[in-house]
């Protein structure tokens, strides 16, 4: 009966439409939009592989592959803001507090462009010793030298395009955030051909063709909250100073949780690296084809946060449990059915990245035996989103720092000591196994805490609520003549 009476006092907060209807039909629906978006430029990451790979030189592919774990941690910063824009403003909206949203939006974006340029400078200034550390060295760190040069710098602009999609999916507007990401991925796939292939530039091209899909992804995102959302406020050094601490409080944890996965694949890289660059380009494939695959596992992370943040300050702790437990139940099933196609479908892969010897065994070990424990990297996600918009973003922090440390060096150096290559893949699949469980227990454990605090808030407000109605434009001393009238009518039967 409450959970009636809060979704008839919610269907009257517009902004908020995470707070009524399924919440399974929330996850499909914010999930399959971002993951079509998320998959089309995924595929473009593939097909520069393949373009790449049809140019004939082994090292080119390991080079974007060593460039690829670069431009992933300066993305997973990114990636750290957009998740406060995501959590903030999905909050404010649930709470009926649009004209705070529209500060934090404009806030996040300044503060997510400032951190990316200063983390870019800093990987530019130190890029031959970051290539050494992963173990890229000779003409592979030369190339893949070349191609960072180029992209690193435009890392503000996807910054910027990350927060603004954390805006449309936090005001639930999730086909435009997968618009955005459309178009980045068609300018991708135009401009790759024409710069590799057509004015001969090589890797040098592909870099570039990225830089104006970017571009083409800001633009977009930008119009649409500006103009068809009018959820960003005029910037202002007092508010942006003041939005300062809440935002640092969520952004940098989450930042330090997002480059975890980062350092944890630069750890399996360099171990890679030690067996030669043949395994290099098939972990390089293997980075190209996971995004792809399990593209709808990437996008719930994102398309879950706000579905919790907007009933988490709505106050509906049902809704909360329960769309944690129906995003559990998409990722086990999905990643299921992706990785029996990619187990059936692995000699095709294979053939059309052209991989021979241990390029195409190291494909054949993922396809046949990591994929499906993507489940547990799922479950870590969801957990992941959940603590950070429950204003426990510390927790998911701890968790993808242990996963990327304690859950990963200990079983990839013994992985890659009992079985090779191989050994490393999988001793990394097996952290995440560990790691998943545990994030799933933590924060289904931490929900149900929470949510008996505040129903425990509640019972004592009840409590202290007094008993006598108080009628509009009416003494209360009527309804306490009433129930003495009462009483004297029970009295004489009592006797």
């Amino acid at each position: 009966m409450a959970d009636l009476e809060q979704e008839k006092k919610h269907q009257h907060n517009p902004h908020a439409k995470f707070v009524t209807g399924s919440t399974m039909k929330h996850i499909v629906v914010m999930s399959g939009t971002g993951a079509i978006g998320l998959m089309a430029l995924f595929l473009v990451d593939l097909l520069d592989m393949f373009f790449i790979s049809l140019l004939g030189e082994i090292e080119l592919a390991a080079a974007i592959g060593f460039a690829g774990t670069i431009v992933f941690f300066s993305t997973s910063v990114s990636i750290g803001t957009s998740i406060a824009m995501g959590a903030l403003v999905s909050r404010a909206l649930g709470a009926s507090k649009r004209d705070k949203a529209r500060v934090i939006t404009v806030n996040v974006m300044i503060f997510a462009f400032i951190i990316s340029g200063l983390l870019v400078s800093l990987m530019i200034w130190q890029l031959p010793h970051l290539l050494s550390v992963i173990g890229a060295e000779g003409r592979v760190a030369e190339a893949a030298s070349e191609y960072l040069m180029i992209l690193l710098p435009s890392a503000p602009m996807i910054a910027i395009s990350m927060s603004a999609g954390a805006a449309l999916r936090g005001v639930g507007d999730a086909r435009r955030s997968m618009v955005a990401t459309l178009i980045g991925g068609a300018t991708n796939a135009v401009l790759d051909p024409l710069f590799i292939f057509g004015l001969s530039m090589g890797v040098q091209g592909a870099a570039i063709a990225s830089v104006f899909a970017r571009l083409a992804v800001m633009c977009f995102s930008l119009h649409a909250v500006i103009v068809r959302h009018n959820l960003v406020a005029r910037p202002a050094l007092k508010p942006f100073l003041a939005s300062l601490l809440p935002v640092s409080g969520i952004a940098f944890p989450a930042i330090l949780t997002n480059t975890a996965t980062p350092i944890g694949n630069a750890i399996v890289t360099s171990n890679i690296a030690q067996y030669g660059e043949s395994f290099v380009a098939g972990y390089a494939v293997i980075g190209r084809i996971m995004p792809v695959s399990f593209a709808l596992v990437f996008s719930l992370s994102g398309a879950i946060g706000p579905i919790i943040g907007q009933n988490f300050g709505a106050e509906r702790w049902d809704r909360v449990l329960q769309s944690l437990r129906n995003a559990m139940l998409f990722v086990s099933l999905y990643c299921v059915l992706v990785s029996i196609i990619l187990w059936s479908g692995q000699n095709s892969l294979i053939s059309f990245f052209s991989l021979q010897g241990d390029a195409a065994e190291l494909v054949s070990i993922f396809c046949s035996f990591v994929a499906i424990t993507f489940i547990f990297n799922g479950a870590l996600f969801v957990a992941n989103a959940a603590f950070n918009n429950l204003n426990r973003p510390t927790w998911s922090t701890a968790l993808n720092m242990g996963k990327a440390t304690i859950g990963t060096i200990p079983f990839v150096i013994v992985g890659g000591y009992v079985a090779g290559a191989g050994g490393v893949l999988i001793g990394q699949a097996i952290g995440s196994i560990v790691f998943g469980i545990l994030g799933t227990v933590m924060v289904t454990r931490q929900v149900k805490i929470m949510a008996r605090e505040h129903e425990l808030k509640q019972a004592e407000l009840e409590v202290l609520e007094p008993h006598v109605p108080l009628t509009p434009f009416c003494s209360s001393r009527t309804y306490m003549g009433q129930e003495d009238a009462l009483d004297e009518q029970l009295l004489p039967e009592t006797k």
